[in-house]
């Protein structure tokens, strides 16, 4: 008796990659809404530098900030579906990212500019994601890429 035959292609490497940080931003803008695991959660804003919430009492969060978490991580979801969309969504994700970094660099944390908002564990958070989704890209997205060649 033989093995049934999948369908499927099997996932690239740069696939798997961005499918489980899709589903890490998923989970993490779902959790910035559970009050607890926000602290302060009675001061969460819609936009605002004055939101004083934050995710595991570490990083500002508004419902600005879950939502565009929320609409990463199903964007890493849809674009897992290829290799290429994959790459593109890690190589252009962490460079949003580093640029997410600089702007918060820049921009006083008690800024209106600050609109997210970002703070301090935020700002060093988003250069760590930058520099991860860029090299995930850059070391799978070859291999995935050759893979679908095949």
């Amino acid at each position: 008796m033989t093995a049934p035959v999948s369908h499927r292609a099997a996932r690239a490497p740069v696939q798997q990659a961005a499918l489980l940080l899709g589903l890490v931003f998923l989970v993490v803008g779902v959790l910035g809404f559970i009050p607890g695991i926000t602290t302060d959660y009675g001061s969460l804003e819609f936009a605002s530098h004055e939101s004083g919430a934050e995710l595991f009492g570490l990083f500002q969060v508004s419902i600005l900030h879950n939502l565009v978490h929320l609409a990463y991580g199903l964007a890493g979801l849809m674009l897992a579906g290829t290799a290429a969309g994959a790459y593109s969504y890690l190589l252009v994700g962490g460079a949003v990212y580093l640029v997410l970094w600089v702007y918060g660099l820049s921009v006083g944390h008690d800024s209106d500019a600050n609109f997210v908002p970002m703070n301090t564990a935020d700002d060093w958070l988003h250069f760590v994601l930058g520099i991860a989704m860029i090299g995930l890209a850059l070391a799978l997205g070859r291999r995935g890429t050759r893979a679908g060649a095949r």
